[in-house]
């Protein structure tokens, strides 16, 4: 897809980036919780691309990063390459929101801070957006995963697909949306916190609700590395842990489905489903620990429901 320039953004001030042809302005936001390596990699490759962005913001919610990260960020914001935003508190729909209050491309590429980009990554995002889309996910690749076309009659749609076509919801570390239109949704609900399970699938009803479609386009590829330490496994480990951070979102997101008895049923469902595993299944003295994380997550999540949303305040309508 030879859609981009081959030269330096006119009027960009970030070295090595560039802008599409027909002048689709991308913003790259990342998000990042305590990672160190890990991220500077990701920020090396996605510099490295022919194809870039117009810039790169790095919303850095880590408490204390090592000397080396610091000085390398410090460095990479120095120059320009990058624009490292400071949070104080851990959160990642605040960072995205922050990320989509401060950017300034006309689209903005939500991607995780644990991957390795495909060359065509800001192109194919970019050529999405220029052929009409609002939002537009891309292909994300897990440890040992290759892709593989869509099978026919397929119950759940896995995003190592490599046929595009519409979806209904899509994956947060890789996928890109014109900012007006989120500005004008509200942006991400930041009462889903910690590890914001189904915070996607909350937006993506919204978008779809206001009359957009999200677009899968495989050419728009990451390989995620799943880093072991920092961004969401700071929490712990779904299985194993009595903290509600791996299910207060859910939760809250079935306390907005529609019919009383159909979410009760859902929430039911969800707490059964997280002992019903092999792990607990080998060894059931775990059961306890998760129904008590899974109790707490649900008692956080119905006071987060009772408070309200907690989206973007501003003066923009929807087109």
């Amino acid at each position: 897809m030879n859609v981009l320039l081959p030269g330096i953004a006119q009027g960009s001030n970030y070295l090595g980036l560039r802008r599409s042809i027909n002048r689709t302005r991308i913003s790259v936001v990342i998000p990042t919780y305590k990672r160190e390596a890990v991220l500077l990699n990701t920020i090396r490759d996605l510099l490295a691309l022919d194809l870039g962005a117009e810039e790169i913001l790095i919303v850095d919610q880590t408490e204390m990063h090592s000397p080396e990260t610091i000085e390398s960020l410090s460095a990479l914001n120095r120059a320009k390459k990058i624009r490292w935003l400071r949070m104080s508190a851990p959160s990642i729909t605040a960072a995205m929101n922050e990320g989509l209050k401060k950017a300034n491309g006309d689209v903005v590429l939500f991607l995780d801070d644990d991957i390795i980009p495909s060359e065509n990554l800001v192109g194919a995002h970019a050529l999405g957006h220029e052929n009409g889309a609002k939002i537009v996910a891309g292909q994300v690749l897990q440890p040992g995963e290759e892709p593989e076309p869509e099978l026919d009659g397929a119950n759940k749609f896995q995003f190592r697909s490599s046929t595009p076509r519409l979806i209904s919801e899509f994956m947060g570390g890789n996928f890109s949306i014109n900012r007006q239109f989120a500005l004008a949704l509200g942006g991400f609900d930041e009462n889903f916190v910690h590890v914001a399970y189904r915070f996607e699938a909350e937006f993506a009803a919204r978008a779809i609700a206001a009359g957009e479609k999200i677009m899968f386009e495989p050419e728009a590829s990451i390989r995620h590395l799943k880093s072991a330490s920092g961004g969401t496994r700071s929490y712990g480990h779904h299985l194993t842990t009595v903290k509600p951070s791996h299910s207060v979102g859910e939760y809250y997101y079935l306390l907005h489905g529609k019919g009383v008895r159909h979410r009760v049923q859902k929430i039911i469902n969800r707490a059964f489903r997280a002992i019903r595993t092999t792990h607990h299944l080998t060894r059931p003295w775990w059961i306890p620990v998760t129904l008590t994380a899974e109790s707490l997550g649900f008692v956080w999540a119905l006071g987060l429901a009772l408070r309200g949303p907690r989206l973007i305040s501003n003066n923009n309508k929807l087109p």
